[in-house]
């Protein structure tokens, strides 16, 4: 690809990418394949968030396949980590699990060899869903297989000087008392409740006790046992505070993205990985949480997400996929009442795409061609598809009869003057009707307008129940307009914005008289005031 095109393109991503080939280049490493990493939990049920880590590191995959460089997607389940609650939606039977390697507790629900794997073939089905592409890598694996001895040894082999540099960083003296390793238990087959005391750099073993650890708020008694383990055998596994650099060491990781809740352990993964393990650890970035739209950070154990299923129930691939690229930086409050405005924000950018028009400010217009690109996966269509407000696709479509739904639509869309004639009509339609009849949904949140527009939409809505017909309604808006001083691609927007949650709608009077005038009247006026 030209190099033009290459910086055309102007996203975030394309800027990490970049930032990554640089640094690569700097410390003298092959550029044969640059790998990048994406922990997949293995403890919930997945989220937004959850899958947001994979989609963001695929992103740059592919940002450094527009370099010119060839990537991999490294996908590593944490599925020996052990259950430290009982997710919502699980039964509490769970509770009995509590400390144990997920990749070792029974499905509960009986259709999978184990609890991780159903909860991975979740994550996975709907990374394959989003299409993501990536090579898995099993955590309870790699280390059984052995691809993370080499790891192992030397970090207990350092533990000592690591517990210092961990209490240095963070204030943390755990690690100087114990190695960053815990074995499963011999006798009750927990980890985390086990204490390694020791390493035998000869037998490579680890002599622990089991004393019990705390795990939020509960305390999971040890069961007493003393022994010792195998470390080349699978029987247990680094804590995070060195993990991280293990497998970057191990797998050539190149590129990870991180949560800002990983801080700190990433500042002593980094170290270990340059200090201990001699190699440089990856180039990062940093991304806040999605929360509710309360503010609370989204959790498996309390039950408070929006699926990738659900998402995906409702819209498109790729607006989950701008929900991502958007932007990285800031946390950003997600619900599926968001889903009208990345289905339309898309459009908006695929009008963009394909037009003649280009913003003068040549960074914006780079920015929002190739949030388009990478929304799309680098792989654009050839023609744009049907672009309707959402919202409006969601009201006909409640209304639409039984059996007849697309045809009802299309045809009062016909009436409105838009054009809904090509491919994806009848998916949009789908999506736009399951949206509109899921439970618990909130009206469109009103818009912050002037007060020149505020008074145009009130004189508006105030005259709607005295017209007659569509033309009458059309006059009143233009009327009501010129009144306040503004022009129709002020106003419009404004009622549109109101109604639909969209700058953009079908024509004002016959949707008003379909929709009725006193509901649209009385929406109006709740937007505005009386």
């Amino acid at each position: 690809m030209e190099q033009a095109a290459i910086i055309g393109r102007g996203t975030w991503l394309d800027k990490v990418a970049q930032e990554t080939v640089e640094r690569e280049e700097r410390l003298g490493r092959s550029l044969s394949l640059l790998r990048v990493e994406s922990g997949l939990g293995a403890s919930g049920l997945p989220h937004i968030g959850s899958v947001g880590d994979a989609i963001r590191s695929y992103g740059v995959k592919l940002a450094l396949e527009s370099l010119g460089y060839k990537s991999e997607l490294i996908a590593y389940s944490d599925d020996f980590d052990g259950l430290r609650k009982v997710p919502a939606g699980f039964p509490a039977s769970l509770s009995e699990y509590l400390s144990h390697p997920v990749a070792r507790i029974p499905d509960p629900l009986g259709c999978h060899a184990s609890y991780a794997e159903h909860v991975g073939s979740l994550l996975r089905g709907a990374l394959d869903k989003i299409g993501v592409e990536y090579t898995f890598q099993s955590g309870a694996e790699a280390y059984a297989s052995g691809k993370l001895n080499g790891q192992i040894r030397k970090i207990l082999s350092n533990s000592a000087a690591i517990g210092r540099k961990i209490n240095e960083l963070v204030g943390q003296s755990k690690y100087e008392e114990s190695l960053p390793y815990t074995p499963v238990c011999k006798s009750c087959g927990r980890i985390y409740v086990t204490q390694a005391r020791s390493f035998d750099p000869v037998k490579d073993t680890v002599h622990y006790v089991c004393q019990g650890t705390k795990l939020g708020e509960k305390l999971i008694e040890g069961c007493g046992h003393e022994g010792d383990v195998k470390v080349t055998e699978g029987n247990g596994k680094l804590m995070w505070k060195v993990e991280f650099a293990a497998r970057w060491s191990a797998f050539d990781i190149r590129f990870e993205a991180y949560g800002k809740e990983l801080t700190d352990s990433v500042k002593i993964n980094d170290w270990v990985a340059e200090s201990v393990l001699g190699y440089p650890p990856p180039y990062h970035a940093r991304y806040e949480l999605f929360q509710d739209k309360s503010g609370k950070k989204m959790s498996k154990s309390t039950g408070n997400l929006v699926t990738p299923d659900e998402w995906l129930r409702f819209a498109s691939p790729e607006s989950l996929r701008l929900l991502m690229y958007k932007r990285i930086v800031g946390a950003r409050n997600i619900s599926l009442e968001d889903v009208p405005t990345y289905m339309d924000e898309f459009d908006d950018l695929e009008e963009y795409y394909f037009s003649k028009k280009r913003d003068p400010n040549t960074m914006k217009d780079a920015r929002l061609k190739g949030l388009y690109e990478y929304s799309t996966f680098l792989r654009p269509p050839k023609a744009k598809g049907v672009h309707v407000p959402y919202r409006l696709l969601a009201q006909l479509s409640s209304v639409a009869p039984e059996g007849a739904v697309e045809e009802f639509v299309a045809k009062r869309l016909a009436s409105y003057g838009m054009n809904s004639s090509g491919p994806g009509l009848s998916q949009r339609v789908s999506w736009a009707r399951a949206w509109a009849s899921r439970e618990g949904r909130a009206a469109v949140e009103p818009p912050e307008l002037g007060d020149a527009a505020r008074g145009a939409v009130r004189e508006f809505a105030w005259a709607l129940p005295g017209l007659a017909t569509e033309e009458d309604v059309q006059n009143a808006a233009f009327d009501a307009a010129k009144k306040h001083g503004l022009r129709p691609g002020e106003f419009f927007p404004a009622v549109y914005s109101i109604l639909l949650g969209s700058d953009r709608g079908p024509r004002l009077g016959p949707y008003v008289m379909d929709a009725g005038k006193a509901e649209v009247s009385r929406a109006l006026l709740a937007a505005v005031g009386n």
